[in-house]
């Protein structure tokens, strides 16, 4: 035993390391550990791998394998320092041979085979459940035919009963029009004894002039300002002043006087002048060229 292999396992047992821990370790096999603490170098696969073995050998238990090299030269068999290798044991690469070629050649060819056999058979199977779809629905939309033309056959009574009673309902209608336009062709005959609205000058006397309302019991008096303003003066029955200004043209004054029945009115102006009693105008006796300025009485007698 040499003194660098006493080092070595001393500083292994003093890890507590064993051969096989430290195989496990560096994967250098265990006969290999036992020849270099024994300095037994010739069972090595080279002296190349002697160097290589022991600064693996160093680094597991702790040691600096430069300073162990400085420090055992002789103990280390002298070899070419450029041809060490840093890896424990030669990995070598088997070649590849011709009949692993010729299979990584069919390789691709089985899947490219194996992907048409798959989308053969997704079509196999998708074009037969498609077409069943579409007769299945076929025959349901048959079904449905039957069954709307079914129920059509069946409605038709009800449909008579109700084109019969919606004839009756016509018939009837058409019967209450005619009783109704009946009616209302009798109705004027009633209202023809009824006498219209009428206004009548009962007196003139120079620029003054009284009209008479009858057939009525509204008096509604409408003014108006057309063509010019005008002074208005309006007064009830009771002499009330109910207007007194000038009224300017296109303007219209309303007066109920339906409760006293009269009125007095004096115009200013009675060519620009309308007078409206229940909407029918007012025609001046009195020219209102000739005489501008005009008094209007218009009583409403009493009703018996």
């Amino acid at each position: 035993m040499t003194e660098l292999g006493t080092r070595l396992r001393e500083a292994r047992e003093a890890k507590g390391y064993s051969l096989d821990d430290l195989q496990n370790m560096t994967k250098i096999q265990k006969r290999y550990l036992i020849g270099i603490e024994e300095g037994n170098y010739d069972m090595m696969p080279g002296k190349f791998y002697v160097r290589a073995f022991i600064k693996q050998y160093a680094e597991a238990v702790g040691l600096d394998p430069e300073m162990i090299f400085a420090e055992y030269p002789n103990d280390i068999p002298v070899t070419n320092t450029s041809d060490l290798p840093e890896l424990s044991r030669v990995q070598s690469r088997k070649p590849v041979s011709a009949g692993s070629s010729k299979v990584m050649n069919i390789i691709p060819r089985i899947l490219v085979a194996l992907f048409v056999i798959g989308a053969i058979f997704v079509v196999w199977y998708l074009l037969p459940n498609q077409f069943g779809d579409n007769n299945q629905g076929t025959g349901d939309d048959q079904q449905e035919s039957v069954d709307y033309s079914e129920s059509d056959e069946v409605q038709q009574p009800e449909d008579e009963g109700a084109e019969g009673s919606e004839e009756s309902a016509e018939e009837g209608s058409e019967s209450g029009k005619n009783t109704d336009t009946e009616e209302s062709e009798e109705e004027p005959e009633e209202q023809a004894d009824e006498p219209a609205q009428e206004i009548s000058a009962t007196n003139v006397s120079g620029k003054e002039t009284t009209y008479e309302l009858k057939n009525t019991e509204d008096f509604n008096l409408e003014i108006s300002a057309a063509g010019g303003d005008t002074w208005i003066g309006v007064y009830n029955a009771k002499d009330e002043q109910l207007l007194n200004e000038m009224l300017k043209d296109g303007n219209t004054e309303t007066f109920d006087l339906s409760e006293g029945g009269e009125a007095f009115i004096i115009v200013g102006d009675a060519s620009a002048t309308t007078i409206k009693v229940n909407g029918e105008q007012i025609n001046y006796e009195v020219s209102p060229t000739e005489v501008v300025r005009q008094d209007i009485i218009i009583r409403r007698p009493a009703q018996e």
